[in-house]
């Protein structure tokens, strides 16, 4: 299947778009299409064999419009430009049709309004030359505005009227009535009849005809300006990269055009000055303004070998940067993609509006011809039933249904985007407003996603780096984060790794390979034979400690034989708590899926405010629980993850939300990419998207009401009850308003600000991601002793002393060697293991004093 995007010319309202959509329906092979009324665009999915974008450009302009294959930069970005342009082209037509109005308006009402008018035009004598000077002015008015009839009447023709053909019946209409008025002026003062020439000389409408166009056009210049609005929050992204940019090439510094920049270039960047290109720091340091893409408004400190990603702003340093992405595969043009790829899309909520669209104008006709009919048959006169079949078409708009769901959808997308929240359909911002689940991954999610090593306990026999250095030695294979973490503190402590041969993987359980001959494993307790830690109590007993405190165990084996055990713990972001009891604020259940053993699963979900936890959950899994999730209330469910386990899940739940920081597979599979990897922005997204779906609502329902309302008043139906009945300027001028209305409303969307709830306070245990006593230790700071084997000269006790102090979270450490013991004075809680097993892995076996 191909997907093409295209640019469509010569859509006015809904029916135009609803036309077109079922011409190029209609073309065999088309599996899917949408149009864009807003953005002027189209999106077609087709079969190859059976059809090309040749067949659907003719099938377009078969339905009366234009169309081309969209480049691929014009698909990749927001038509700012063209909306500027349509604007410039409007507000030319508007001047010009007001400069002719104003005094034709004048000229037919001021007599009636009592307003001064040369004597020659009010004396009856002349109302020949009065009428002719009217008609004059009314000529430029529907010569500037004549793409209404050019559009209106070919749409007419081809069997699909649109918005245009009410215009143009309803104002030529009005014209024509006028010239009829001008032969029956000329007739009865052949005659000697003047009272028919005054009679028709009231009756001219040359000022509705004029005032209906000018009235129309000065809607569709207000909404111009609003459409152009719309598409600013995106449009702004595409000028955050710099025009130019400083290279290094042959040794030599230039000054070229960011186009011309290549993969492999060094760009020097200097204070204030934006990266120009995606890519990975080789020289300097300084803070980098992410905000632009990813709402962080902290600076983030680079150095070598850290990403640097175009469009951001060096604040302060100095960077040499080697390009690895430039044009349309970096950060900011994937970024713009997704928000055009959301725009382009239909929202399930806008498919009644698509329906009634599709009928409405062909409707409105018929019922302006039926009124018009009635009224004339009632006795009302030729002049009566044609002021209200106009007032019946001019009144009637289909533009507000059209514009209802994607004027609202274009400035929501834009918005989260600009807060580093990318939907990447309209579907996924509609479904995102009615979700009851939110299913949490633990790693990399509600944790950091760098886990550190936090105590080594090895077996009877056994020495802490020999176990540290086998659990590396497989590690270094893998690229799981806890492993990771145990590879980067065998590199600390200069422990030479071995060759591993065989190396396999277990899903769910751990690692296994041969080294020296003898077989190795690393894993949780699954990865161990069934009873192997019956004869090691103590060993069970610390993987049971680590678990309760948090920490991941990591059992070691060599020769199918436990040989100790490395306790590995993530640390629970700082705005997970708050970010959890935002949610549960917003009314939605939180949960916590992983494949962590119960213990440490329920630690982490305490401290984080989670009540309902999935642990132990194999890989392969998560996409079935989730399932069951669904399946059993049928509840709507959105998973938030960042690995490629998580993929699955991320596919099958109803919105899947993807940690920026994590896989690409996961951010490919999900619905909404969360830039900053933060939790609080699930919640900012979810508010964003209730906020865009109650627009949209109030804008079907302005149009639906204003459309149930107008055309039965402008047909007259209230006028035997109170006499009521519209001017056809008077329901031109509510048509043209009833779309500024829809388009601004929608435009309130761009000052949204997620809420931070009152409510949303982390349960007491998880106020502080540190654990739930971390707030009264941090005032009173928490004491603890322990006792420490081995110790046998000042040199031991200094050494002891210095790797306490230098343990994260340690005020202070004193260490007493007579008693062999040590007080620590805490800053922050920690697991005992935290303690115990840096100072154990040194060789002083130390435990907590009873």
């Amino acid at each position: 299947m191909a997907r093409e995007k295209f640019t469509v010319t010569g859509m006015s309202c809904a029916a135009c778009s609803a036309r077109v959509e079922k011409a190029v329906g209609a073309v065999p092979g088309v599996r899917s299409v949408s149009v864009n009324l807003l953005k002027n665009s189209m999106e077609a999915v087709f079969d190859e064999t059976r059809s090309d974008a040749g067949l659907i450009v003719a099938a377009v302009a078969k339905a009366g419009y234009g169309a081309r294959v969209a480049s691929a930069e014009a698909a990749g970005a927001p038509p700012s430009g063209a909306a500027e342009e349509e604007e410039r082209i409007v507000r030319i037509r508007l001047w010009v049709s007001f400069a002719f109005t104003v005094p034709l308006f004048y000229l037919a009402m001021g007599h009636m309004l009592g307003w001064p008018l040369p004597g020659y035009l009010t004396d009856g004598r002349d109302m020949m030359v009065m009428a002719l000077l009217q008609f004059v002015l009314l000529v430029p008015v529907m010569a500037v505005n004549f793409r209404y009839y050019r559009s209106g009447f070919k749409a007419l023709a081809g069997g699909g009227p649109n918005m245009d053909s009410l215009i143009a019946i309803g104002s030529a209409a009005a014209a024509l009535y006028g010239l009829w008025g001008l032969f029956l002026m000329a007739h009865g003062l052949g005659r000697g009849d003047h009272g028919l020439a005054h009679e028709a000389a009231m009756n001219l409408y040359f000022e509705s005809g004029a005032t209906i166009l000018t009235l129309v056009t000065l809607g569709k210049f207000l909404e111009a300006r609003a459409r152009r609005r719309t598409t600013q929050a995106v449009a702004s992204l595409l000028d955050l990269a710099p025009k130019t940019a400083t290279v290094e090439r042959d040794g030599q510094e230039m000054t070229v055009p960011t186009a011309e920049i290549r993969v492999g270039d060094a760009i020097l960047v200097k204070a204030g000055e934006t990266i120009a290109a995606d890519g990975v720091c080789v020289g300097g340091t300084g803070a980098v303004d992410e905000s632009n893409l990813t709402g962080e408004s902290l600076p983030v400190d680079k150095a070598p070998g850290d990403k640097a990603t175009g469009a951001t702003v060096l604040m302060s340093g100095f960077l040499r940067v080697r390009v690895e992405k430039t044009g349309q595969d970096t950060a900011l043009a994937q970024i713009v993609r997704l928000v055009d790829d959301a725009t382009s899309s239909k929202a399930p909520i806008s498919r009644l509006a698509d329906r009634i669209s599709g009928v409405f104008v062909p409707l409105v006709i018929f019922l302006a011809l039926l009124a018009f009919a009635v009224w004339l048959l009632q006795g009302m006169g030729l002049a009566f039933a044609l002021n209200i079949a106009i007032s019946i078409l001019v009144i009637s708009c289909p533009c507000a249904l059209g514009l209802a769901t994607p004027t609202a959808i274009m400035v929501g997308t834009g918005q989260g985007a600009r807060s580093g929240i990318l939907f990447k359909s309209a579907e996924a911002l509609e479904r995102a407003h009615s979700l009851e689940v939110v299913v949490l991954d633990k790693t990399g999610t509600i944790t950091t996603g760098r886990p550190e090593v936090t105590g080594v306990w090895p077996a009877p026999g056994e020495e802490p780096d020999e176990v540290l250095r086998l659990a590396a030695s497989l590690e270094k294979l893998s690229e799981h984060p806890l492993g990771q973490a145990i590879v980067r503190r065998a590199a600390e402590k200069g422990l030479a790794l071995s060759e591993v041969d065989g190396f396999a993987q277990t899903p769910g359980a751990g690692l296994s390979g041969q080294a020296g001959g003898l077989g190795i494993t690393a894993g949780n307790e699954r990865i161990l034979a069934p009873g192997a830690l019956d004869a090691l109590p103590l060993l069970a007993e610390a993987g049971r400690e680590a678990s309760q405190a948090g920490a991941t165990p990591v059992y070691v084996a060599k020769g199918g034989r436990p040989v100790g055990l490395i306790a590995v713990a993530d640390r629970i972001k700082d705005s997970s708590p708050a970010a959890v009891a935002e949610l549960r604020a917003l009314g939605l259940e939180v949960a916590m899926i992983t494949g962590d053993n119960l213990r440490t699963a329920q630690a982490v979900s305490r401290r984080a405010g989670i009540g309902r936890v999935l642990a132990e959950v194999l890989p392969g899994d998560k996409e079935r629980e989730i399932r069951e999730l669904q399946e059993g209330g049928r509840r709507r469910v959105a998973m938030v993850g960042d690995g490629v386990n998580d993929a699955p899940a991320l596919a099958r739940a109803d919105v899947g939300l993807a940690i920026g920081a994590g896989t690409d597979i996961a951010m490919e599979t999900a619905d909404v990419v969360l830039m900053r990897s933060d939790l609080m922005d699930v919640s900012t997204a979810i508010q964003l998207s209730r906020k865009v779906i109650g627009n949209i609502r109030q804008n079907l329902f302005w149009a639906f009401f204003y459309n149930l309302v107008g055309i039965p008043v402008a047909a007259g139906v209230f006028y035997g009850l109170w006499g009521l009945r519209l001017n056809p300027m008077i329901a031109a001028a509510a048509m043209s308003m009833s779309s500024v209305c829809v388009v601004s409303n929608a435009l309130r969307l761009r000052f949204f600000k997620p809420v931070r709830l009152p409510g949303a306070q982390p349960p007491r245990e998880a106020a502080d991601s540190r654990g739930p006593e971390a707030a009264v230790k941090e005032e009173t700071g928490m004491v603890k002793k322990l006792k420490i084997e081995g110790m046998s000269c000042g040199h031991c006790s200094s050494r002891v002393e210095k790797i306490l102090a230098g343990v994260k979270g340690v005020d202070k450490a004193v260490v007493d060697l007579k008693n062999g013991t040590a007080e620590v004075t805490l800053s922050s809680d920690l697991p005992d293991a935290s303690l115990t097993g840096p100072v154990t892995e040194a060789g002083y076996p130390a435990s907590i004093a009873g």
